[in-house]
């Protein structure tokens, strides 16, 4: 049996994303964001859902620009202290000790220190209510040396990505429960 909780914004699990852009006078700017997630494949494109009041939206707007770095759980008191103050205010790589890094090929920065680093260009974006959804061709990805398998995709174990709980707390991914496009086909008959 189920309870109803009501319309709410609930899912899990939630990114623990690091959105990088440049303000107005240039000036290299962090922001937290756990609404967003991959939206196609061709072409690679990347959401994030941002209110109009966060100094990221005019940003991202008059650059048509965004890096989304994906941190690890070593990162966490940076990557919750970014969610916490605002860029308008606060030097949040001063405050972090994050390295800002100037994007190769858009004109966002990104925080160094992370080991994914999604390059977008934006390709879309959609005024939905309280946020606007952003959506970014993703142009590049880098990530740090050695995180890869024999097989060239990225070690999830090794990447360690923070996550957001929407209970109010950042975990860390679990173990591997089946082989994607794999343990189903039992299912197949």
């Amino acid at each position: 049996m189920k309870e109803s909780l009501g319309a709410q914004t609930m899912s899990f699990p939630l990114p623990a994303y690091l959105v990088g852009s440049y303000d107005e006078n240039g000036k290299a700017n962090l922001m937290t964001a756990a609404w967003g997630g991959i939206v196609c494949s061709t072409p690679p494109c990347l959401a994030v859902a941002i209110q109009p009041s966060r100094l990221t939206h005019p940003s991202i707007v008059k650059n048509k620009a965004f890096t989304v770095g994906i941190p690890n759980s070593r990162l966490a008191e940076a990557v919750d202290y970014a969610g916490l103050v605002s860029g308008r205010k606060h030097d949040k790589f001063a405050a972090t000790g994050l390295t800002p890094v100037k994007s190769q090929l858009v004109n966002a920065p990104s925080a160094d220190d992370g080991p994914v680093i999604l390059e977008c260009e934006l390709y879309q974006s959609l005024e939905l209510g309280s946020h606007t959804l952003f959506v970014g061709r993703i142009v590049d990805v880098k990530a740090e040396v050695g995180l890869k398998t024999d097989s060239g995709a990225l070690d999830l174990s090794k990447v360690d990505p923070l996550i957001f709980n929407c209970g109010g707390d950042y975990r860390q991914v679990g173990p591997a429960v089946g082989q994607a496009f794999s343990i189903g086909k039992n299912l197949k008959a």
